[in-house]
């Protein structure tokens, strides 16, 4: 496996638990703190919302490189109101986490995908929607059967059967000595990707590098209902909306609306099988204009 130095962009290039007191997230819904156990021994830290309306399915988010789960209240918020319950580990990679040091390059790899398999089995045998940001979006799809490498050490299949849908909030595109084309093409379910015309990631040599991030899309078969939605003028942020709440702005707080809109549709159609949120997302289906959302 190669080595990768990390950084918040340079990403996107590669049964026992304990209750903590309860912490109130900046939307006023109750993130409660899970400690559990992984198979590598360490503790990993989750954060729980529990939607307040009646429960019609389970998240488990991914945060993006070096960032954190609160980091993304603001869309999660969207995702608990509309019924949702949303699990999201504190990965080591993290800046917030107090063992970062120890993780250095793929080494924060191997330890996200031990925090998701300790939550799923958590969670039990009920089905959920994978979903992530960034470096969080790649673990999502491998859930959902994208096929990145495994590292060493670590068995396999990446894939949980239980992951019924993906949301990929700008996964990464060809990544040398994690995933490829061809390892995208492996994606199993229903997936919702998401980017914008400037989350172009550093050092694409051209204005259109953020294709790269429909890579997840574009190499997916056909009849799978895999959408893409392309957002004009969002960033890899949505100017410090979600991941990295310290940018200056401005932020994109329309184009984020949409974005949450649209993902909370699809679970809807995906995570609860709704006719009514299907169509919505249906009628939305547009390859042109500031909003494009295309399905194959």
């Amino acid at each position: 496996m190669m080595n990768v130095v990390f950084s918040r962009r340079s990403v996107l290039a590669m049964a026992s638990f304990a209750f903590a007191a309860p912490v109130f997230a900046r939307c006023g819904l109750q993130n409660i703190r899970i400690s559990l156990p992984t198979a590598d021994g360490r503790i990993s830290t989750i954060s729980k919302w529990q939607t307040p309306a009646r429960k019609l399915g389970t998240i488990l988010f991914s945060h993006g490189a070096l960032s954190a789960p609160a980091k993304y209240e603001k869309l999660i918020e969207h995702w608990v109101t509309a019924g949702f319950d949303v699990f999201a580990p504190l990965h080591v990679d993290s800046t917030d986490h107090p063992d970062t040091a120890r993780y250095k390059g793929m080494a924060s790899w191997s330890a996200r995908i031990g925090d998701m398999r300790a939550l799923a089995r958590y969670i039990g045998k009920k089905p959920y929607i994978a979903a992530g940001h960034s470096y969080g979006a790649l673990v999502a799809l491998t859930l959902g059967g994208a096929s990145a490498s495994l590292p060493e050490g670590m068995k396999g299949p990446l894939r949980d059967k239980r992951a019924k849908a993906v949301i990929a909030f700008s996964p990464p595109g060809n990544t040398p000595g994690l995933i490829d084309e061809q390892g995208y093409a492996a994606l199993a379910v229903p997936a919702l990707i998401q980017t914008g015309d400037r989350d172009i990631p550093p050092g694409s040599p051209s204005s259109d590098g953020w294709k790269q991030h429909l890579l997840a899309y574009e190499a997916a078969s056909a009849g799978g209902d895999r959408y893409a939605l392309v957002l004009a003028g969002v960033d890899h942020y949505f100017g410090g909306l979600i991941c990295r709440p310290e940018l200056p702005g401005p932020a994109q707080s329309e184009q984020f609306a949409v974005a949450s809109q649209v993902s909370t549709e699809f679970l809807r159609s995906y995570g609860n099988r709704s006719a009514a949120a299907k169509r919505s997302l249906s009628s939305r289906l547009s390859a042109a204009g500031p909003v494009q959302l295309i399905r194959k």
